[in-house]
């Protein structure tokens, strides 16, 4: 076997163990509360993590694009939910396509959103699973109120080829409490009109542990939570141990004493900051601070650390937002106690479409 300090640099290193353990911890907390578990993709893109999740008892996968969903069937998936307004021909073809091979549910948050999906599946032979986005919080795509999402599953009710699916939600982190609010009164309210709806579908890593509270909810939609990341530990989702996936990179400068250069940068690690200092925790040196990023170097300050990395030496980073590095590599290695068992294509990379 290879150690994974003899892999080239900048690279991707996926702990096979955390993860397995990581994806058995939120199955066994969702067995436990009567919450089913439909894990987002987005974060590994690789179909084995998937077929995995669902082989512990995951009842299908969450993707966010076409693409994404046209991967994973490929790969033999069949039960898919993709939380997105799908508009245009172009898009309304290949939702159609991927509907007569598998079981595919997606989401609105519009009437045009609705008129579009009702028009590519008029006459399907069964019809589309259609799902009213709610912003509970997290001021992004979503229906603004429990009323709004009345009047929405009704006109997917009445639409030919459609049929109402139930209310989907990406809520804010922190807010649990006031997404359980909304969504009771949603659900009270498609109640008493006579659209009780089938499922309630919740997400989100940064709460996973407390989806239980929301107890109208039928399902939850975690993604993070398979790699775990440094944005994650800092919610208390998990700890820096359960982190699977890391960034190998070189120093491959040392200009002063207090400055480090390496492969990384922007193209290698997330800009993303989510309210921490620095871009990514280096695990040998955590004094250290990823103070910059450009494409091909990051920059780091050890005025800090009382010891120094060389050059050469190779740096194992967790960084701040896993799902984006993820889909900057090609290939990523799987790792089981620091040695390389297998490297393998990020299937789902770039399929932004």
């Amino acid at each position: 076997m290879t150690d994974i300090f003899e892999i080239d640099t900048p690279a991707v290193l996926i702990d096979v163990d955390r993860v397995e353990a990581n994806l058995r911890r939120a199955q066994d907390y969702a067995d436990q509360h009567g919450l089913k578990l439909r894990p987002h993709i987005k974060t590994h893109k690789l179909p084995r993590f998937a077929k995995r999740a669902m082989d512990l008892g995951a009842i299908g996968i969450t993707v966010q694009k076409l693409g994404e969903a046209e991967v994973m069937a490929d790969a033999g998936i069949s039960e898919i939910f993709l939380p997105y307004n799908i508009l245009g021909q172009a898009k309304l073809k290949r939702l159609r396509a991927l509907a007569e091979r598998v079981h595919i549910s997606v989401t609105a948050d519009s009437v045009e959103t609705v008129e579009g999906l009702s028009a590519a599946f008029a006459d399907a032979p069964e019809p589309l699973s259609v799902f009213v986005e709610c912003d509970t919080g997290m001021g992004r795509c979503g229906v603004q109120s429990p009323q709004a999402a009345l009047d929405l599953a009704q006109r997917i009710a009445a639409a030919p080829g459609l049929r109402f699916g139930g209310l989907m939600t990406y809520p804010a982190a922190g807010q649990v409490a006031a997404n359980a609010q909304w969504l009771e009164q949603a659900k009270d309210l498609l109640t008493q009109a006579g659209l009780a709806p089938p499922t309630i579908s919740n997400g989100g890593s940064p709460d996973i542990w407390r989806a239980h509270e929301v107890q109208v909810a039928t399902e939850h939609r975690p993604g993070t939570y398979i790699y775990m990341d440094r944005f994650q530990v800092a919610k208390g989702v998990g700890a820096l141990e359960d982190c699977a996936l890391t960034v190998l990179a070189t120093v491959v400068s040392r200009p002063t004493e207090h400055r480090a250069i390496i492969d990384a940068g922007s193209k290698a690690l997330t800009s993303d900051l989510l309210g921490m200092t620095g871009h990514g925790l280096i695990e040998a040196y955590p004094e250290a601070v990823i103070v910059g990023l450009s494409e091909e170097h990051g920059t780091i300050d050890l005025s800090a650390c009382s010891k120094k990395p060389k050059i050469g030496e190779k740096l194992r980073i967790i960084p701040n937002h896993a799902c984006v590095v993820s889909n900057l590599f090609e290939t990523v290695h799987l790792i089981v106690r620091d040695q390389l068992v297998e490297t393998v294509p990020v299937a789902a990379r770039g399929r932004v479409d």
